[in-house]
């Protein structure tokens, strides 16, 4: 982080991180002291949760053994905690329940989408880097899955969840309904507010049900096998560069065969053009 001048009493940092295009968390961003083979074990066992997210830290125990990891089960769990994933419910619980935050009912049930900006959705995962690791969210389009704006924070506090809320609303104007998980970060105040600002119906997953919001799960499927894991990725500014350059290429140049082969792009500014 170089490029960042500490000292310059003329621009905040939070400025010239957004000149630079860095994220602020990124420059704050100092890596976990994690053991090596931890880390090797928490690589494992996100590859595992992809694959199956209903494991929990029994069966994910059971599969390191197979795999010739000698772990018990405390340490697993623990791993999985430290990661976002929850031993309890059938998928990554990067963003865990807030006891006095209100939940919304689910709205897409049974729902047609057929236009770009009638749904949105954003969800939470784990990334790992050649030492430590951080969380990225990401704001989709349900209609073209397109995604619309991202961060990466080492923390999973609501502040970086806000922030890829309002430059999605900035670039692309107010969806009707937005779907999240229960997640603390998305019932804040802060996000929920966001949402009610702009008149946004606010639609929340079923507890535990890991197919609500599967537009977006696929997605991080996509994302960790074609970039992350094919990367070993130094620090955070070096994570922030390889996912900007796969997101491009996920929205520009990746079809996909549910929207008839066209890429997300194309079918984002076509579904525009036909509402218009």
């Amino acid at each position: 982080m170089g490029m960042i001048d500490t000292h310059d009493t003329r621009l905040s940092l939070s400025t010239q991180c957004r000149l630079l295009d860095i994220p602020r968390s990124s420059f704050y961003y100092r890596p976990a002291e994690t053991p090596a083979a931890d880390e090797k074990l928490m690589r494992f066992i996100d590859e595992q949760y992809l694959a199956a997210p209903f494991y929990g830290s029994r069966r994910m125990t059971r599969e390191l053994r197979l795999a010739g990891f000698p772990v018990n089960r405390k340490r697993v769990r623990r791993l999985m905690a430290t990661m976002g994933i929850c031993a309890v419910y059938p998928r990554p619980r990067t963003s865990k329940p807030h006891p006095e935050h209100r939940v919304y009912p689910y709205l897409l049930r049974g729902l047609t989408i057929d236009r770009p900006g009638q749904v949105w959705s954003a969800d939470i995962t784990y990334i790992p880097m050649r030492r430590g690791f951080m969380y990225l969210v990401a704001i989709m389009d349900w209609y073209s899955r397109r995604v619309l704006s991202y961060r990466l924070s080492n923390t999973l506090d609501a502040d970086f969840c806000v922030e890829a809320l309002r430059e999605a609303l900035d670039r692309h104007g107010a969806p009707e309904i937005f779907n999240t998980d229960q997640g603390s970060q998305f019932t804040s105040t802060q996000f929920t507010s966001a949402l009610k600002e702009h008149d946004i119906r606010i639609s929340m997953d079923g507890r535990g049900r890991y197919l609500d919001n599967i537009f977006i799960e696929r997605l991080w499927w996509s994302l960790k096998y074609e970039c992350v894991y094919l990367h070993e990725y130094a620090d955070a500014h070096d994570l922030h560069r390889g996912i900007t350059g796969w997101f491009d290429f996920y929205n520009t140049k990746r079809g996909h065969s549910a929207l008839g082969g066209r890429t997300p792009d194309d079918a984002y500014f076509t579904g525009l053009l036909k509402a218009a």
